[in-house]
């Protein structure tokens, strides 16, 4: 694949970048801010970014901001967000667009190499892909209020999968159940969330995206 890597951290950088060549992709631009961020997507139109959230000048979520605005400008490119801290809403911010190709991981996940390779190529190809840590926190404070609490308790199982970006043959793997099964499930999810019938994938960002905001 071809890649654009963007972190202000000298020594990350260049160890994503190395980590990614020894893996057979081409890094084509590597930068340290957003603006430049921005125009080698534009530039470049890489097959994946990783971003990091935080970068100059506020070190708060210049890269989180950069990411969308170069989505805004080249729809759909798949971009993969880094961050130190479980912070939902960055998410939530991230797939508000409805297009997919997005990802959401914690920092630590690079260290996981194999896990992180594989979040990496499966936002590439369209998925949506947020950090477990995410998504068991999104879980433990979920309000009784919420939409979701008419989904049952399986069906919320399957959701979670769902915002780790599994496809439905590795959720019924997991699950150990079949593929007709997870695909019930799921239908029912999208009835129970309001989603009317439309294109899969977009269905599948918008059930996640109104997993964050519930």
């Amino acid at each position: 694949m071809r890649i654009v890597v963007a972190d202000d951290a000298v020594l990350l950088r260049e160890g994503l970048v190395r980590l990614l060549a020894e893996d057979g992709h081409e890094v084509v631009a590597a930068v340290g801010d957003g603006p430049t961020l921005v125009e080698a997507v534009l530039r470049h139109r890489p097959d994946v970014s990783v971003v990091d959230v935080r970068m100059p000048p506020t070190h708060t979520d210049e890269g989180l901001r950069a990411a969308i605005t170069a989505r805004s400008q080249l729809p759909g490119a798949p971009m993969l967000v880094l961050s130190q801290y479980v912070e939902a809403s960055y998410a939530a911010d991230l797939l508000a667009d409805g297009a997919g190709a997005v990802g959401y991981l914690l920092k630590d996940r690079v260290a996981r190499v194999e896990e992180f390779l594989d979040g990496l190529a499966r936002v590439a190809r369209g998925a949506t892909v947020l950090d477990p840590q995410v998504v068991a926190q999104l879980l433990t404070g979920r309000r009784r209020e919420s939409a979701l609490a008419r989904l049952t308790a399986r069906e919320r199982e399957i959701l979670a999968l769902i915002a780790e970006g599994h496809s439905n043959a590795a959720i019924a793997r997991r699950l150990v159940v079949s593929a007709s099964a997870v695909e019930k499930h799921i239908g029912n999810v999208f009835t129970k969330l309001g989603l009317p019938p439309d294109d899969a994938r977009h269905r599948r960002v918008l059930a996640v995206l109104a997993y964050l905001r519930a």
